[in-house]
């Protein structure tokens, strides 16, 4: 899906009001007030948003203006994306945690809206704004409270590899099918990580060649697995000749628990098995049983939980 909304739509003394209604509809409930209210009557901005697989990407250009997401707002609305801000133009604030992430033109930086946060821009500026749920993020990282309102730079490293897929899918983003789309939101977020696991409070020790081996060897059997409801730790750790602690050891350092993890398997294997063509007439139900489901309420409220949509709404997305 891919809209423009633009406060050029509305009268003068009604655009602050339209471009907070805008934002709220499009990211998450906030308030926004103008850095210099005499000229609120002044008020310009504009919001051009795509949505892809379990990924909205907007570029948001707009006068200068104070966002800020409070407890009051967290508390109306308790939706729970990361968002992440990469300036395009100008200069940006993100403030959240105790920390201030200062924000030139190709850096960027990320927020959780379960938390209040403030976003200030003292001129006119440009970002781009990734969102996405939580619970995808937090399957890839671990502390992720540690890594908000931190200034990672556009200039080198993965933060310069995800601006270059940025710019190329602005272009390319209204032409991509449902398949391709995943593949690249599933990129994006691959490239965010790596450039947030650059920060100092995301270094942990490595992992052990052996360790690493064991949890490379537990990840491969999951993978081929997927299929059998019964799978868990317990039979994976009779299948390798391991105890169950032993495979609990190996996933200390991961985000997931190894239970968690057969979980989030399951669960982005049936969101590509929605969007495959070749599957278009299966039911969903049988989809999340050839993947080790067997409570179809239950696999759509995970579904949902996960990718912010419904299992039939993520399957109709590829036909808009």
């Amino acid at each position: 899906m891919n809209q423009l909304l633009s406060t050029d739509a509305v009268p003068r003394n009604q655009r602050l009001a339209y471009w907070t209604d805008m934002i709220c509809n499009v990211y998450v409930q906030l308030g926004c007030d103008p850095v210099r209210p005499d000229e609120a009557g002044n008020f310009e901005g504009s919001i051009r948003q795509h949505t892809l697989p379990s990924l909205d990407v907007s570029v948001v250009t707009s006068s200068a203006q104070n966002v800020t997401r409070t407890a009051g707002h967290i508390a109306r609305s308790s939706d729970d994306y990361f968002l992440v801000s990469i300036q395009a133009r100008g200069k940006g604030v993100v403030r959240q945690d105790g920390r201030d992430a200062v924000l030139s033109a190709g850096d960027f930086a990320l927020y959780d809206s379960t938390r209040p946060y403030e976003l200030l821009f003292d001129d006119a500026f440009e970002q781009i704004v990734l969102k996405l749920p939580g619970e995808r993020l937090r399957s890839e990282l671990r502390n992720t409270e540690t890594l908000t309102a931190t200034t990672v730079s556009g200039r080198e490293g993965a933060g310069h590899l995800l601006l270059g897929m940025i710019r190329t899918l602005r272009e390319d983003i209204d032409t991509l099918q449902p398949a391709s789309a995943l593949a690249v939101a599933n990129g994006v977020q691959s490239i965010l990580v790596a450039g947030l696991q650059t920060l100092p409070a995301a270094r942990a020790p490595g992992l052990s060649n052996l360790t690493a081996y064991h949890l490379a060897r537990v990840k491969r059997r999951i993978d081929e697995q997927l299929a059998d409801p019964t799978l868990s730790v317990s039979s994976l750790a009779a299948e390798l000749g391991v105890s169950a602690s032993h495979i609990h050891r190996v996933f200390k350092s991961e985000p997931l628990t190894a239970s968690q993890y057969i979980w989030e398997r399951r669960l982005q294997a049936c969101s590509k098995d929605l969007l495959e063509p070749r599957l278009v007439g299966r039911p969903v139900g049988e989809i999340a049983y050839a993947r080790g489901f067997n409570d179809a309420a239950h696999f759509s409220r995970a579904f949902r939980e996960r990718f912010g949509r419904s299992p039939r709404e993520w399957r109709n997305s590829r036909m808009q």
